[in-house]
């Protein structure tokens, strides 16, 4: 199983904070380094980590030192063929990507002009590329596949930046927001300044399963990441790894090293429907990746006959069923679909207990999704976004790519571990029959 993680951020959300906080929780220093010097950036930045105490509390705090004299202008179509074309891990380049491409989408929105156009300023510069590639690195090597964050505070008053005074939230931030249905916490009790920046913003939102309080949970470890401001209370952000509820029902077997945990679990799951017959197939196609962008579990349609005969589609969206997470879905109902009502329930479901590891491959490493049967068996399903990478970046079809990977998976699948002892049948002994 992956490890979940709680991002808290009361006094606001940078990624210098947060990856403070990574290497607070004992992430070390070469999982930072490592990627960016195969950007090529080695020797171009110097990491300035110390601990100190805000209002009283102690934490990491981190500054980037820039050692480049003129650092190059990078715009988004340079950077992201750069990331592309680097010897980095698959799983690591498609979050690092995902960052900057939600980066450039949201400054290209207030600024007018299209993503290949975007200058990144304070986005591209080499302390956001430490940031980014730094964060999303430890996130992977910490094996953390689900996160929640709480609502950061965007902050009030005005900022200076490449572009001149602009006013907070920064307009970055205010559609980072938007596009991923991201609440934002008042900060009208904290002082004038920016709190949450668009890097931090932006790594949440990619890294985020949810924004809204954290589910019951056992704390394993902290991280805290410490702000430069000086303010009325402590300038942090913490970032907490946990067990979940579902793995918190029988902590004496798992302490005794069983299988606690690795039972199929009971879940609530919310169920959200509309019948939609006045939408063109692109808008629905929006429709749906918009439900999954804003934290659906899954989301879909299903083709039915309405009144008057005419054609139209049942589009179904399952998300968490807590109140938070749910007004999220029901933002994007109201913004990008065409129905004037959404009906929604409460169902229960089984799930299988899930993991996803990263296989390494002879074409590169791959994401696996894994189930763990309950006979003990693990089922495995590559990560399709990675074989499509892997298929263009060599040249071959996409089927020579899953036939690599599957022999792979073969190679090294988990050995079977029952869930319960089988019972040996004996045989009784057998008597041979007279000699005549």
């Amino acid at each position: 199983m992956g490890r979940l993680a709680l991002l808290d951020c009361p006094t606001g959300l940078a990624g210098n904070m947060l990856l403070a906080a990574l290497l607070d929780l004992g992430v070390p220093q070469a999982v930072v380094n490592e990627p960016l010097a195969a950007l090529g950036l080695e020797g171009a930045y110097a990491l300035e980590i110390e601990e100190r105490r805000s209002g009283g509390l102690r934490g990491l705090h981190l500054a980037v030192r820039v050692l480049e004299a003129q650092p190059p202008e990078r715009h988004w179509s340079r950077l992201r063929s750069q990331l592309q074309q680097a010897p980095l891990p698959e799983s690591l380049r498609q979050r690092v990507l995902a960052v900057f491409g939600l980066l450039a989408e949201a400054e290209a929105a207030v600024h007018g002009h299209s993503p290949e156009r975007v200058h990144f300023h304070e986005v591209g510069a080499v302390d956001a590329l430490v940031d980014v590639v730094g964060v999303c690195a430890a996130l992977l090597h910490l094996g953390v596949d689900q996160l929640v964050c709480t609502p950061p505070p965007a902050g009030h008053g005005t900022v200076r930046t490449a572009h001149g005074v602009l006013p907070l939230p920064a307009p970055a931030v205010l559609e980072i927001a938007r596009r991923c249905a991201v609440p934002l916490a008042g900060a009208a009790d904290l002082p004038a300044g920016e709190l949450t920046t668009p890097t931090g913003l932006a790594l949440a939102a990619v890294w985020a399963q949810r924004f809204g309080l954290p589910p019951a949970h056992l704390p394993r470890a902290v991280g805290v990441g410490l702000g430069s401001r000086q303010l009325d209370r402590p300038n942090l952000l913490r970032l907490v790894l946990a067990d979940g509820a579902h793995g918190l029902g029988d902590g004496q077997a798992e302490a005794e090293g069983q299988d606690g945990g690795l039972e199929p679990r009971l879940e609530t799951v919310l169920v959200q429907q509309a019948q939609i017959d006045d939408a063109t197939p692109e808008d629905l196609a929006f429709l749906l990746d918009a439900l999954r962008q804003a934290g659906a579990l899954e989301a879909f349609s299903q083709p039915l006959t309405m009144k008057k005969g005419r054609p139209g589609w049942l589009v179904t969206a399952l998300g968490r069923s807590e109140p938070e997470a749910a007004a999220a879905l029901r933002r994007v109902w109201w913004q990008h679909g065409s129905s004037l009502g959404l009906r929604e329930q409460e169902q229960r479901r089984w799930a299988l207990p899930r993991r996803q590891v990263e296989l390494p491959t002879p074409l590169g490493p791959v994401r696996v999704k894994q189930a763990r049967r309950p006979d003990g068996r693990w089922s495995s399903k590559p990560e399709h976004d990675d074989l499509i990478a892997l298929a263009r970046r060599h040249g071959l079809a996409i089927e020579q790519v899953r036939a690599t990977v599957q022999r792979e998976l073969n190679r090294t699948s988990p050995t079977p571990s029952p869930a319960r002892p089988t019972p040996t049948p004996t045989t009784p002994p057998t008597t041979p029959p007279p000699t005549p």
